[in-house]
């Protein structure tokens, strides 16, 4: 990014609304969606003609192998606008992998640039009746798949599980270190009453216990496919400053992009890492501030070697040391100094969300609204997808 983010500290999130989340859906998405998002409008203090502006991403919101139907499988922005009984300036979609972090840059302009008074923004996930995670619907593979689904390797799972197997051969990572990460994950999960996982945390023996899937990974690895709704309301800061909530600015955003041509689940360690720097690199530029400034970070986790690939992206610790950082403590939200990774539960804790837990700790804990949970917290980052085709967003309530 060359020049001054002009954007910096000049939009603000003014209100949420979480669905329940639940491992198999009891009404369609839509009906769901609908619900969260009048929530959302009230919370925010503003009635719903009042909103303007939609925005969302149509990439991956179900699991499984079936058609997307919008407002069953699938919320388009114009089918929430519709049903809500809207016509606004603004609705889009962001189409990229950085679902969330890219919708949510599209808010941002959206108000930043006059387009839209008040967007919401909405991430609406649909789990099928049927199905279990992974599974794959193909019944012949062809193309580039034909050299690698029959072999067993589809999907995200054993694409993250030969990144991960890479980072513990050059780095010396245990499965000790990543039974930290995820029993935090789930222990700060199991205390949210919406939560997939409330009331049903886990131990270190439980993670050690559970059998390899895709070495070195196992089942409590990866984020469970759930049917949840989350959406925020964004605004101006001039028009946040007569509205209930505490403003939480967004001071900054940057997107990762592939560095190298890969065939499409050819990751590499040295590709996240080398994408991760330069992505960092924009972020902390865009922002303004310098991630020692950082309170809080929440890192993406729909797998959770991606919390490692993240946290030395983002410069919290040096490439190869953010297990030994986990196993010292650094990321527990039970030490008060702590940078609280995953103190929202992350995806690992809640259910497959796409990033919403992150960025909903944010809000909450930089508006004041976190409860029994809330930290001292001024500045903080989430991020979503990986970092060569995810993003990071820094926020902070003192602008």
């Amino acid at each position: 990014m060359s020049g001054t983010f002009e954007a910096r500290n000049k939009v603000a999130i003014v209100g949420y609304a979480q669905s329940q989340v639940v491992r198999r859906p009891t009404e369609p998405l839509g009906v769901t969606t609908i619900r969260t998002a009048r929530e959302a409008i009230a919370d925010a203090g503003l009635k719903p003609q009042q909103i303007d502006g939609f925005a969302a991403s149509a990439l991956m919101p179900t699991s499984g192998g079936h058609e997307a139907q919008d407002g069953i499988s699938t919320v388009s922005p114009a089918w929430l606008a519709e049903h809500l009984g809207i016509e606004p300036a603004y609705a889009v979609g962001f189409q990229g992998h950085g679902q969330l972090t890219g919708s949510l840059t599209l808010a941002v302009n959206a108000v930043a640039s006059g387009a839209a008074d008040y967007v919401l923004l909405h991430r609406a996930l649909h789990n099928p009746p049927a199905g279990k995670y992974n599974d794959n619907p193909m019944t012949e593979a062809a193309g580039m798949m034909q050299w690698c689904a029959p072999q067993g390797f589809f999907g995200g799972l054993p694409a993250i599980a030969m990144v991960y197997t890479e980072y513990c051969q050059r780095y010396g990572a245990t499965r000790e270190a990543m039974a930290h990460v995820v029993t935090e994950a789930r222990n700060n999960g199991a205390k949210l009453p919406w939560s997939y996982w409330h009331g049903k945390p886990i131990t270190t023996e439980n993670y050690l216990a559970e059998p390899v899937i895709v070495d070195p990974m196992c089942r409590l690895d990866c984020d469970i496919p759930v049917q949840g709704v989350g959406v925020f309301i964004l605004t101006s800061a001039e028009r946040a400053k007569d509205l209930p909530n505490k403003p939480v600015y967004m001071s900054g955003y940057a997107n990762g992009y592939p560095q190298r041509h890969r065939l499409p689940l050819h990751w590499t360690l040295d590709d996240m890492e080398e994408a991760g720097q330069a992505l960092s690199a924009r972020l902390w530029e865009a922002a303004g501030i310098s991630r020692e400034e950082i309170n809080l970070v929440q890192p993406y986790d729909a797998f959770s070697p991606f919390v490692y690939i993240w946290l030395e992206a983002l410069g919290f610790t040096p490439l190869g040391e953010a297990h030994r950082f986990i196993l010292d403590g650094g990321i527990d939200a039970s030490r008060p100094n702590s940078i609280a990774a995953l103190s929202g539960g992350g995806a690992i804790g809640n259910g497959r969300l796409h990033g919403l837990p992150q960025l909903l700790e944010c809000y909450l804990q930089l508006s004041g609204r976190a409860g029994q949970r809330q930290r001292n917290v001024s500045n903080a980052v989430f991020s979503y997808s990986a970092p060569y085709f995810g993003g990071a967003a820094v926020l902070t309530n003192t602008p």
